[in-house]
């Protein structure tokens, strides 16, 4: 019976059994009188009760209406308390956050992030994962919330946002014989090893096509998951390493280091915050994602940094 029941029956009833009067319940609901009693009618089929019945000019309330009112009362408040989204409240917020992305963004810009979160959501818990591209397929049931990657084109299947742009370049330290070149030629740098980091995803697979084209391949002398040690390991060697010119010129900062433009050409690369469009509008969500999106955005490690500015 009650799959026959729409909420709208419901809340008539609810308003007649207040008013025990047709009239001023009609108007109360903003519907003709007419209607209201025809609803009256499918009320009382549907309950098996009269309802309401008439002693002389009022209708009087049966026992089992009542009972109704009594359940009515208290199912609309929970309704009405259901129907009202409570603002999200940062400092209240005890869920935990799961977040993905390179090596890189782990060690230079998730400190801000964990900083930031944390201070407005003090009792949240937050997770990181290294990305990798294959991860992306499973985004719908992965415990991922939100993840930092490359990508040529907006990712397809999920949410995202661009954080920024930019093309590979060659690094090396500061007294490489090539140091002192302008320009690189693609002899320059095939004559030496390169590092080549594997934590969280391709970062110098444009390099690889573009010497692919020229059958050209590098010989790689040295493959880690991080770009600390990929970067220390160059500092004291004669290795070459292609990575975005964000990451080269922020590294240079911390190491020794130098970089040049690429001598081929290559596509630029792209950064994208991504999600599943399930948390599209979760509250919590969207609060947290803004405030990673800003950091990225703004930190001087970040590909929209401008240190001059």
């Amino acid at each position: 019976m009650m799959s026959q029941i729409n909420l709208n029956l419901l809340r008539s009833l609810k308003v007649l059994l207040e008013e025990c009067h047709v009239s001023q319940a009609a108007t109360k609901l903003n519907i003709t009188q007419s209607a209201l009693s025809r609803q009256l009618s499918q009320l009382r089929e549907m309950f098996a009760d009269p309802l309401l019945v008439r002693d002389g000019n009022q209708l009087v309330p049966t026992p089992k209406a009542v009972s109704l009112l009594n359940k009515l009362e208290h199912w609309f408040v929970e309704l009405d308390e259901l129907m009202i989204e409570a603002e999200f409240e940062p400092s209240a917020w005890k869920g935990e956050f799961v977040f993905a992305s390179s090596d890189y963004v782990a060690q230079y810009l998730l400190p801000e992030m964990v900083e930031a979160i944390t201070v407005k959501a003090p009792k949240v818990s937050i997770k990181y994962c290294l990305w990798q591209p294959s991860l992306l397929g499973e985004m719908a049931n992965s415990e991922i919330q939100l993840a930092s990657t490359m990508s040529p084109e907006p990712p397809k299947g999920v949410s995202s946002w661009q954080i920024g742009e930019d093309y590979p370049v060659c690094v090396m330290k500061q007294s490489h014989p090539l140091s002192e070149k302008s320009i690189l030629s693609v002899e320059d740098i095939l004559s030496f090893s390169h590092i080549k980091v594997t934590g969280g995803g391709d970062k110098d697979t444009y390099i690889d096509q573009a010497l692919a084209e020229l059958n050209q391949v590098r010989h790689i002398g040295l493959k880690v998951p991080f770009f600390s040690a990929a970067f220390r390991s160059l500092s004291m060697s004669d290795y070459l390493m292609v990575v975005p010119e964000h990451i080269a010129r922020n590294m240079k900062n911390h190491f020794d280091v130098v970089f040049k433009p690429l001598p081929v050409k290559t596509p630029k690369h792209k950064y994208w915050l991504l999600w599943h469009p399930k948390f599209d509008n979760e509250p919590s969500h969207v609060w947290a994602r803004q405030l990673v999106y800003d950091i990225m955005n703004h930190s001087e490690y970040s590909i929209g940094y401008d240190s001059e500015s």
